[in-house]
């Protein structure tokens, strides 16, 4: 005879472990419709760039739309609040900068860099160069050094307020114990003009805005701040390995979404993006914004927030850094 009471509980817990055993019926179609990437910036520039060429890959690997979502203001704070409390859902996503982690210290903002996001993947980096006006008397780090601290305060160096670029230079005054007057700018373009005329002295740029006037002798490269050379300038030597031991600054970019989006959807972007980041056109692209690929599990994202927010705490405080 036929135990009704016992096929009423095997029947449930059958289609429940095939369910579990499909994937799971809320994933196993993940993405069902169209994905969204939030992006800090408006168009054009490394950011909308780097979302636009994450944001391609995943849609020709899921035959899904992906809409790029640019939500430029407030130094990325609209961004980073929007995506903060976007639903967990897994069709939104975040295409986080170096300014998620440092934007906390700078002004009052309606998010947490940890707590309200998940990594996904730590997509590239970007170091910047050391350059100085040919009529400065240094040819490497170490004696641009030595020049500030026997001109305290006489030498200065064009930057814009809180971005990657014035955080290197920064970390560097202070690692180094120098004075270098900053000079403001409202974009890196103005101050490597004023650079190229004389006007100013010293200038952090990335590679991509800086390597034709260094290689024509307009400027002079004296180190990159990355930790390791780059390919694009390869007989320019680190900060680190050239004056300053354990110096390094970067621009980032990687993939977040909200806390609380499922593992199975972390996985699965995390997994489309290291797929498509080793494709030739895509290191090609990245390597045009002076860039390296980085890839990794989402721990390796997780590591590096955790290392940049005290880095920056600390340089923003010491140097009194406020947009």
């Amino acid at each position: 005879m036929i135990d009704i009471r016992a096929l009423r509980v095997a029947i449930p817990l059958a289609c429940a472990l095939a369910a579990f055993v499909a994937g799971g019926p809320a994933w196993s179609a993940y993405p069902e419709k169209a994905v969204r990437v939030i992006v800090p910036s408006p168009p054009g520039g490394g950011n909308d760039v780097m979302a636009r060429l994450a944001g391609q890959k995943l849609a020709e690997a899921w035959s899904k739309q992906v809409v790029v979502d640019n939500r430029p203001g407030a130094g990325g704070a609209i961004a980073f609040e929007m995506a903060a409390h976007a639903a967990p859902d897994g069709y939104t996503l975040l295409l986080g900068s170096t300014n998620l982690t440092v934007l906390p210290d700078l002004q009052k903002v309606n998010y947490h860099p940890i707590k309200d996001f998940v990594p996904i993947s730590l997509l590239a980096k970007s170091m910047n160069i050391l350059l100085v006006h040919p009529s400065v008397p240094a040819k490497s780090a170490k004696e641009l050094i030595a020049l500030a601290k026997s001109r305290p305060g006489k030498l200065n160096y064009g930057t814009t307020i809180a971005t990657s670029i014035h955080l290197a230079a920064e970390l560097f005054k202070a690692r180094a114990g120098i004075n270098i007057v900053m000079v403001p700018y409202k974009g890196v373009g103005p101050a490597l003009v004023d650079l190229l005329a004389g006007q100013v002295d010293v200038a952090f740029a990335n590679p991509a805005a800086s390597k034709d006037f260094v290689r024509s002798g307009r400027m002079r490269a004296l180190a990159v701040t990355g930790e390791k050379r780059s390919a694009v300038l390869p007989d320019v030597p680190t900060i680190a390995e050239s004056a300053i031991p354990g110096y390094e600054a970067s621009t980032w970019w990687g993939i977040l979404a909200p806390a609380g989006t499922p593992a199975a959807v972390v996985a699965e972007v995390n997994g489309k993006l290291a797929a498509a980041f080793t494709q030739r056109d895509v290191t090609d692209r990245v390597a045009a914004l002076g860039a390296d690929r980085v890839g990794g599990p989402p721990e390796r994202l997780a590591a590096h927030l955790n290392a940049e927010i005290p880095k920056w705490r600390e340089v923003i405080r010491a140097a009194n850094i406020r947009l």
